[in-house]
């Protein structure tokens, strides 16, 4: 498996950091991850409700000051 590609999305406020993953998961390829940080406390509920929208895969959230979750393109 790849490394996962960075997306830094701290000190973004919603609807930021969703916009720039959904940006970001259209350069990839099916397979591929993004792992991207946030500091937005809504962070984890939108980035779940943004993967079970779009099909893509969340395979790892870590909360905390800095949230951070791990994406598959399908």
């Amino acid at each position: 498996m790849t490394t996962a590609i960075p997306l830094d999305c701290k000190g973004l406020s919603c609807p930021m950091p969703i916009v720039k993953v959904s940006k970001a998961m259209k350069e990839l390829e099916s397979g591929q991850t993004l792992s991207v940080e946030a500091t937005d406390p809504a962070f984890i509920p939108d980035i779940e409700a943004w993967t079970r929208k779009t099909g893509h895969i969340l395979v790892h959230i870590e909360s905390g000051d800095v949230q951070r979750a791990i994406i598959e393109k399908v």
